[in-house]
């Protein structure tokens, strides 16, 4: 994509939405030259010596080249395929290397689910990058905001924001299974979720489960978490109750027959947990 940056105005319906764009752009400095350009507006313009404090979230990828960022936390070395995160107050300057110039992609956010989803311990690390390497999926998530933004269609700014949450959610994603990529663990961890999957209506033993897999049972409960963000259990849980509020949706089927679809043999039981955990009993659901 050729170089272009483009500082956008938002309305009052932008903002309520909870994510709005103030800029996004694309550029490769080459090596040498200057940077930031001075073509910039004072509120993002800054020079070296002084960095800059930004009142917006920044999500800058560095797809080539490399180059340095600074802030109140250290110094990180930036190489081709690494994220800068940079969130409102955090003092900060970054530039390329002279010698090789960067390829970077930018889009500057804000607004109340920002907010909410940079509490995510993922994203508000103090470390300020991710080094995730060159995602065709990330990528793709700044070139349709790119477009989106050039065309500055109305409600442009709204369809947008799903791309950046997709984006931010993805970020995190990868960070959370990045121990477990092309590793034996991650085919363990695949083998057990088909498992639990092909077994949603019955009760598993997970101990007998780790040991099928050849993992000792309190490591094997650790990593799936880890891997999926629940315990075992709560995965085997969730995945029935889903498959329940199927059932109650699409069949004729009575709430004691779908409990026992879902291997429930109290329709008491059942009903308790499903008005716990889904937050209404499985009549309501039946009456929509």
């Amino acid at each position: 994509m050729e170089d272009f940056f483009k500082y956008l105005t938002t309305n009052q319906e932008d903002k309520e939405w909870g994510i709005s764009f103030n800029v996004v752009g694309c550029a490769t400095v080459k090596p040498g030259a200057i940077y930031p350009s001075p073509e910039h507006p004072t509120g993002y313009f800054f020079q070296w010596e002084n960095g800059r404090i930004l009142s917006e979230y920044q999500i800058n990828y560095i797809t080539e080249g490399k180059g340095i960022l600074e802030t109140k936390s250290g110094k990180f070395h930036i190489n081709s395929g690494t994220i800068m995160l940079i969130k409102p107050g955090m003092w900060h300057r970054y530039r390329p290397e002279r010698k090789t110039g960067w390829t970077e992609h930018y889009i500057g956010i804000e607004g109340d689910i920002v907010e909410r989803l940079f509490k995510n311990p993922i994203l508000n690390s103090k470390t300020p990058i991710i080094e995730c390497g060159l995602k065709e999926s990330f990528i793709d998530c700044y070139y349709k905001i790119f477009e989106l933004a050039q065309k500055e269609r109305p409600g442009f700014q709204l369809i947008s924001s799903g791309i950046a949450i997709r984006l931010l959610g993805s970020l995190v994603s990868y960070v959370k299974n990045r121990h477990f990529k092309g590793t034996a663990l991650e085919l363990a961890m695949e083998n057990a979720k088909f498992i639990i999957r092909e077994n949603v209506d019955k009760e598993i033993n997970f101990k007998e489960l780790a040991s099928s897999l050849n993992l000792g049972y309190s490591y094997f409960r650790k990593m799936f978490k880890k891997h999926t963000g629940v315990s075992p259990g709560q995965y085997h849980l969730h995945l029935r109750l889903m498959r329940a509020k199927e059932l109650l949706l699409s069949t004729d089927m009575s709430i004691k027959e779908v409990a026992y679809e879902t291997g429930f043999e109290s329709t008491h039981y059942f009903s308790r947990l499903y008005k716990n955990k889904m937050g209404v009993p499985p009549s309501e659901v039946r009456k929509k």
